[in-house]
């Protein structure tokens, strides 16, 4: 309410508010991670506002309270037993509480009470070693005089303090300081009471103790008694008597401006004496000056002056001495990001962490590889961790959730990393790219030599009975069909992706076009037995020329429309397989990829059919029982190509389909021509004309 100038314009606020102390506490836990604390309040008001107004910062940044404790105002050194019990019942928490932060706030009496706590367990030899955070309003150093301070407990503390600065020439003032020179008595008083002497003259007695003589020092006081440097309420009045000095003397400028000097006595003008306070507030407002210290003093509009906290580290002594060492600044004026300001390497902590940075939660921290999950009736300080996700992983303590990679990254097997995906597509240099490739080698040497010697033996009964022209085109797409599988190995790419499919299934259709072909004309050869027969006519070349070129047309035809309406086209997956990344051929129409197949499938079916029709039909050279039993096999191996195919991915889908491509190709090729090379090479003597006839009776 001070700050509202409409209803206090002669206020001029010398020291911050709580605010900054308070985001600057909430800071300080979340600097150093810092979730699961205790919190000491004084047992009245200002404890209940101090935790009214902190409790929801804390809450906002996911900062858990483990207990809240009340100490008991204590302003004398005698206590009585409730009070006692009050203590001690307080201590056991302490003691017993897991905890190794402590945020406390109080004044000098409701310090008293810790002070005692901490004192009898340190006499114990059990001293309760912890980070205390310490506001602004408490001070811990300054003990009764019947308390020792409490060095162990309290070293390493965290402390704010009202900001100051090194003011030149104060260090030697306090040196010179006699109270025999000074006239007001709390000075003397103040005196008798530390250096322990007596002053009759005040009425002032220590017992069985000399008189003082002025020449003690109050250097040489302990710092639990009297801390020598200039403390922030000091700093502060050491400002306003300097803001009230230049107000005065703006305002004793102007008046020698608008009037004339008026000499009187000593050449003062008494004038300037007759000044009213209100006529000052408008100098005050606008004030600006560097003190002694350096530092800029002038008020905002609200009327406070820019300062701030200092964050001081104690380090204790085991003589009971002290030091007090700023390691961080709250600013609350200062530029955006440096409001608050640490120095953690800076900062000794207690000698029980062994200068590691304390942690305070409720449970272990989440390693990385796993996330925090809240635990129903439970604080959100109080979590369980649990494995990220697959596909997820957390690089830091505590991590709220897991995040993605990158689509070129994929997690490590602890889920705290990303990694680069490797490429994955069936290459040549492993076992699943060298096998197909070297049988699809040795098939096409086979084919090879099978053709050498059907051009070598094309004059014998049994490959004139087998159509030369046919067999030859045949044996040529089958070797086709074997070198096409190599389209399949290796990283694909946009010539390779575009034309594969198309190629293969060109290729098929020829080959089994040719089965066909041979099959009709198999059967069109013994409809036509009787001389003068139309059948006869239709026997010959041009059948299995027109059956060969129809079929194969139409399968180009299909492929043609498929390349000119969504050609297949280079992909990267990144999204089927966890750490790799698949390149592929994506047939983009699945439909028309489908439809090739199912031409072929129909080519297949109608050829076993005719074939098995005529399985019967007598004669020597009869191959139809041949091209049914490879037509079997043929139709076998592509059923079982579609859900097999479909069940896979990446490399393995290629290995699927030119394991199919080898299979089905090399069935044709055994079952139509390894007889017959068999019979031509290791047994001619089955098809002389002496034995065709003998077979024939």
């Amino acid at each position: 309410m001070l700050s509202d100038k409409i209803q206090f314009p002669s206020f001029f606020r010398m020291v911050p508010n709580e605010t900054p102390q308070f985001d600057g506490i909430v800071q300080l836990l979340e600097y150093f991670g810092w979730r699961w604390i205790g919190l000491l309040i004084p047992d009245d008001d200002s404890g209940e506002t101090f935790l009214r107004t902190l409790r929801p910062r804390l809450i906002e940044r996911n900062i858990c309270i483990s207990f809240t404790q009340s100490i008991p105002i204590v302003k004398s050194y005698i206590i009585n037993k409730s009070l006692k019990l009050i203590l001690h019942s307080i201590a056991s928490i302490l003691w017993l509480k897991n905890l190794n932060v402590i945020l406390v706030y109080g004044d000098r009496q409701s310090m008293n009470g810790l002070q005692i706590i901490l004192e009898s367990y340190e006499f114990q030899m059990v001293p309760i070693e912890r980070v205390w955070i310490i506001t602004a309003q408490g001070d811990v150093t300054m003990t009764l005089p019947w308390e020792r301070f409490t060095s162990k407990s309290l070293n390493g503390t965290l402390s704010f303090a009202l900001h100051t600065n090194v003011v030149p020439g104060f260090q030697e003032y306090l040196e010179t300081i006699n109270h025999f020179k000074m006239t007001f008595f709390s000075i003397h008083e103040f005196w008798h009471s530390v250096f322990l002497c007596s002053l009759p003259q005040y009425n002032l007695y220590a017992l069985n103790k000399e008189n003082c003589t002025g020449q003690e020092k109050l250097e040489s006081l302990p710092g639990t008694v009297f801390e020598t440097g200039m403390t922030g309420q000091s700093y502060g009045i050491y400002n306003a008597v300097y803001a009230v000095a230049h107000a005065l003397h703006a305002l004793h400028a102007l008046h020698l401006l608008e009037s004339k000097p008026k000499a009187m006595g000593n050449g003062v003008n008494w004038n300037f004496f007759k000044v009213q306070p209100w006529q000052l507030h408008s100098f005050l407002r606008n004030i600006h000056f560097n003190n002694s210290a350096g530092e800029e003093i002038f008020f905002d509009d609200k009327g406070d002056l820019r300062g701030g906290y200092d964050i001081i580290n104690m380090v204790t002594f085991p003589n009971q001495s002290f030091q007090k060492v700023r390691v961080g600044r709250i600013d609350p004026q200062a530029t955006a990001g440096k409001e608050f300001v640490v120095n953690g390497s800076a900062i000794v902590w207690n000698h029980k962490f062994k200068q590691e940075l304390p942690r305070s939660t409720c449970v272990e921290s989440c390693h990385p590889g796993y996330n925090m999950i809240a635990v129903l009736g439970n604080q959100v300080c109080c979590y369980d961790c649990a494995p990220c996700p697959e596909g997820r992983i957390s690089n830091q303590m505590d991590a709220k959730h897991c995040n993605k990679c990158p689509e070129d990254h994929h997690p490590n097997k602890k889920q705290d990393q990303c990694i680069l995906k490797h490429i994955s597509y069936l290459s040549y240099g492993e076992p699943l790219g060298i096998l197909p490739a070297s049988f699809a080698l040795f098939l096409s040497l086979i084919t090879l030599a099978v053709m050498q010697i059907f051009i070598q033996c094309q004059n014998t009964p049994i490959v004139k009975a087998n159509n030369w022209n046919i067999t030859c085109t045949l044996l040529i797409s089958l070797l086709l069909w074997f070198l096409c599988s190599f389209f399949f190995i290796g990283q694909p790419g946009k010539v390779t992706c575009l034309l594969r499919q198309a190629v293969f299934g060109i290729i098929f259709s020829l080959a089994v076009s040719c089965v066909l072909a041979k099959t009709i004309t198999v059967v069109l050869a013994f409809m036509a037995t009787k001389p003068g027969n139309r059948m006869r006519k239709l026997v010959g070349k041009r059948l299995a020329v027109s059956v060969i070129i129809l079929c194969t047309l139409i399968q180009t035809g299909i492929c043609a429309v498929w390349l000119a309406t969504s050609p297949p086209f280079l992909e990267f997956d990144m999204h089927s397989q966890i750490d790799q990344i698949i390149v592929q051929s994506n047939e983009s129409s699945v439909s028309m990829f489908y439809t090739v197949l199912g031409y072929m499938g129909l080519l297949a079916i109608i050829s076993f059919i005719v074939a098995f029709i005529a399985r019967k039909l007598p004669d020597t050279f009869n191959e139809a029982k041949l091209i049914t039993f490879s037509m079997l096999v043929f139709c076998s191996v592509w059923l079982s190509f579609i859900p097999t195919y479909l069940s896979v991915k990446g490399k393995y889908m290629v290995a699927v389909e030119i394991f199919s491509i080898l299979a089905s190709s090399a069935g044709l090729l055994g079952c139509i021509f390894l007889p017959k090379f068999y019979i031509i090479v290791l047994r001619p003597d089955l098809y002389t004309r002496d034995q065709l006839v003998r077979k024939k009776n």
